[in-house]
């Protein structure tokens, strides 16, 4: 399994995420390629390496005869429907222009359908962001993890005359995610936060792996307090076969009803959470509590945490990193006089330490039979020991 970290030191740009991945090692055949499918008259990238703060990166840059032509999102979404582009870059392409659209209809109070791109329909932008995606197809990470960008700040020219920065498009894609303080400048582009809100993860740091490679890519500009680089790390996690870091997620309640305790737990299971339980505490002046916990990967944390403060009444998380290793794990089908019922097989280093008759299995078959469940689960047991 291979892990894609992104790191927006200076910022992020669809140049900046282009010249990144060829020099992480991505095949330019495959950019080119696809590029040549979208049928863009005229238009060709020419990659060079740079010196940034005396790290060697490398500066895409994409040229295009046509001189910042409008499109309206429908052309854009017909266009990457008649290029025939792998599907998983197509797929991340159409996501990321999606959400621009989106944005820009909430910006300008238009119906997404009618929105028309100005900066970000132009050619060049058009090939930042389906190159971007060959590339991602060409590498096929397994997971796509990106720390927060910096906000930039100050005023920036665009179609319709000055804007804030960061731009108001960049912001709307960014909607729920972390941006981070800077200098002035725009150091995150509308292309740039829709790749990272479409294709990543949030981390607040880069994760434990084992470093493959690695990858700059150089923006135009050039910053006093930070190289303006996108840098792209390439590389495995760092777990032993069968351990994976996860977080523990804590939060003490003494004021809410046990009913919408139960509901928030269900909930976070349904957000991802590998577990979750609920304790009863003594809290201070001897009132009782509650414990809620939960177990979550890194990719599923935010998404938990957001759901343990919506549905409970709590105004902080605790998060703790934590280690867990586990079984090898398998789901196998038995026969009983009762049915057929499915049971869990837990083994270490190939030898069975551990099963369990699947619970439902055993209440329906005990149902149907009109017995006690412990008999069906009894006899699932014993048909599993005589199959071995």
């Amino acid at each position: 399994m291979t892990v894609l970290v992104l790191e927006p030191v200076g910022g992020i740009a669809g140049d900046m995420l282009l010249a990144a991945l060829l020099q992480l090692g991505a095949p330019r055949s495959a950019l080119e390629e696809g590029v040549e499918a979208l049928g863009l008259p005229g238009v060709s990238l020419e990659a060079r390496e740079v010196e940034v703060c005396g790290i060697r990166a490398l500066q895409a840059e994409v040229r295009a005869p046509e001189e910042h032509r409008h499109r309206p999102w429908k052309e854009i979404r017909d266009l990457l429907g008649r290029a025939r582009l792998p599907p998983k870059a197509a797929e991340r392409a159409l996501a990321a222009f999606s959400l621009l659209a989106e944005a820009e209809g909430r910006i300008h109070g238009v119906p997404t359908e009618e929105v028309q791109f100005h900066e970000v329909g132009a050619a060049d932008s058009i090939v930042d962001t389906v190159g971007a995606a060959l590339l991602l197809e060409a590498l096929s990470p397994a997971r796509i993890v990106a720390l927060p960008p910096p906000a930039g700040g100050g005023i920036a020219r665009s179609a319709h005359g000055p804007i804030p920065v960061p731009a108001p498009a960049t912001l709307e894609v960014l909607r729920g995610r972390t941006l981070r303080p800077s200098g002035p400048g725009e150091r995150t582009t509308p292309t740039g936060a829709a790749m990272l809100a479409a294709w990543t993860e949030e981390a607040d740091a880069v994760p434990e792996l084992i470093v493959d490679r690695i990858g700059y890519g150089a923006g135009t500009r050039r910053w006093d307090d930070a190289p303006n680089l996108l840098r792209a790390i390439l590389g495995r996690p760092a777990q032993e076969a069968g351990r994976e870091a996860a977080w523990v997620l804590e939060a003490n309640l003494d004021d809410l009803s046990p009913q919408l305790i139960a509901s928030a737990l269900e909930s976070a299971l349904a957000q991802g959470a590998l577990d979750a339980w609920v304790a009863p505490l003594t809290m201070k002046k001897g009132r009782p509590g509650h414990l809620f916990g939960a177990l979550v990967g890194e990719g599923a944390r935010a998404a938990v945490e957001g759901e343990i403060f919506r549905q409970t009444s709590t105004l902080g998380i605790r998060a703790t990193r934590v280690e867990r290793r586990l079984l090898e794990r398998e789901l196998i089908e038995v026969a009983t006089e009762y049915g057929k019922v499915r049971l869990k097989v837990g083994r270490l280093s190939g030898a069975v330490v551990n099963v369990a008759p699947e619970f439902e299995d055993c209440r329906q078959a005990a149902e149907r039979a009109g017995v006690a469940l412990k008999e069906v689960m009894a006899a699932a047991l014993s048909a599993f020991r005589t199959a071995r």
